[in-house]
């Protein structure tokens, strides 16, 4: 296991970085190639994650031809063939995001089985809102031994009410709905950027897709789909994080081609605290003086609200903001377990449920720390470059999951940080 050692206490970034394509958003579209019965679907701008590796490995275990090119970032998927309609377990347990290819392989197959889906540890993400939308599209579901079954002659538009607008369900609903009979209508759907990309993809290989980014989808059922050449969008998550790294060492940084509509909730937020955004020509520019900063009540919503997979890091800049802050966690149950390894590092935080009462401004120490979520290594790792001494963050199975070179992004903006592996360093 690696781990990565930060020497903080005046690291100031400055400099430009590059962001990679969206971890949430390729996920879904890897699980959109399925339906496509002819030609070749081409996705650019993928980034290196594992995360996608493991997703390539479920599409590849259906059968299909899936062609990773990590220099040029591109994924080629040849689905033209005959499928397999069952997702393998061992990849499927290692990612909950694996349940979106539940709704692609019934569409296209009329029959799919999929393993209850693994994953992380910040939430509970019951799976009911797919298998309601499923059924009310006319699918029989049985779960049997942790497996999901679902079968559909064939699938019949239908309009589903979602209880909550999870992205994950948004998502298999719109791809199951392209191959349906009839009209589907999806009523509070997600309103993600990632739901936009998705919708993108399958109206370029022939679906009808209306209203992304609303919170009304209309499908009309078509035929078949067929291959075509798309770009995943970037992440917005990992630019935030970096605007939040620039804002915590009173940085000057340029994220390049930074898209200010998708991070809108949280340039609001780094603009009520005071710091300095300004969109430019080569993308979004964050400037900050710590000593200047306010403390403000954040509270994460689905989109267009303030993102939950912004929160950790977010807490982190909070940490250095002198005064109270407030952090209020409305979309996963267990998504503070950060600021427990945070106290390590002497931060004083109250946790009442779902809101955190986060005191900034009183000094922080290096400590070894441990990451317990993706988020949560990312602003592990930025509370050690403010914090005085070395921090040494662990557990970084997490971290690879959603970013990329992220230590190698930081040292060019100028942070003290490296990456070792176990056996030169020794255990915690």
């Amino acid at each position: 296991m690696d781990k990565i050692i930060v020497q903080g206490g005046n690291t100031r970034l400055s400099g430009e970085v590059v962001i990679e394509g969206a971890k949430n958003a390729v996920l879904p579209l890897l699980a959109a190639t399925i339906l496509a019965s002819e030609g070749q679907t081409t996705l650019t701008n993928v980034p290196i994650l594992s995360d996608v590796y493991t997703m390539n490995n479920v599409v590849r275990g259906l059968d299909i031809a899936v062609d990773f090119d990590e220099e040029n970032n591109t994924v080629v998927v040849d689905a033209s063939g005959e499928i397999l309609d069952q997702a393998p377990y061992e990849y499927v347990s290692k990612m909950r995001a694996s349940i979106v290819v539940l709704g692609p392989i019934l569409a296209r197959n009329g029959h799919a089985k999929v393993s209850m889906p693994g994953g992380c540890t910040i939430g509970s993400r019951p799976i009911d809102l797919h298998l309601k939308g499923l059924e009310a599209m006319g699918a029989k579901i049985t779960q049997v031994g942790g497996d999901i079954t679902a079968t559909a002659e064939n699938l019949k538009g239908a309009t589903i009410y979602m209880d909550f607008p999870s992205v994950g369900a948004t998502q298999n609903l719109m791809m199951a709905a392209t191959l349906a009979d009839g009209v589907t209508t999806i009523e509070n759907a997600a309103r993600e950027p990632e739901i936009v990309d998705l919708a993108l993809l399958l109206n370029e290989m022939g679906a009808d897709v209306k209203g992304a980014g609303t919170e009304t989808l209309v499908i009309k059922g078509v035929k078949a789909l067929h291959g075509t050449k798309h770009a995943v969008v970037q992440d917005r998550i990992e630019a935030g994080t970096f605007m939040v790294a620039a804002a915590m060492t009173s940085g000057d940084v340029l994220i390049k081609d930074a898209i200010w509509e998708h991070n809108r909730p949280l340039i609001s937020k780094l603009l009520e605290m005071g710091v300095d955004v300004k969109e430019e020509e080569g993308g979004i520019r964050v400037k900050s003086d710590v000593s200047q900063l306010k403390p403000v009540t954040v509270k994460t919503l689905p989109h267009p609200g303030f993102p939950t997979d912004m929160q950790a890091q977010f807490t982190a800049l909070m940490a250095v903001v002198n005064g109270e802050s407030t952090m209020i966690e409305t979309v996963f149950e267990n998504r503070f377990q950060h600021l427990e390894e945070m106290r390590r590092m002497g931060l004083h935080s109250e946790i009442l449920r779902d809101t955190a009462m986060i005191h900034g401004g009183l000094p922080l120490q290096g400590a070894q720390v441990m990451s317990t979520d993706l988020r949560a290594s990312a602003a592990l790792i930025l509370t050690g470059m403010v914090a005085e001494g070395t921090t040494t963050v662990g557990k970084l199975t997490h971290l690879d999951r959603g970013y990329y070179q992220f230590h190698e992004k930081l040292a060019k903006l100028g942070a003290d940080i490296s990456r070792v592996s176990e056996a030169k360093y020794g255990n915690r």
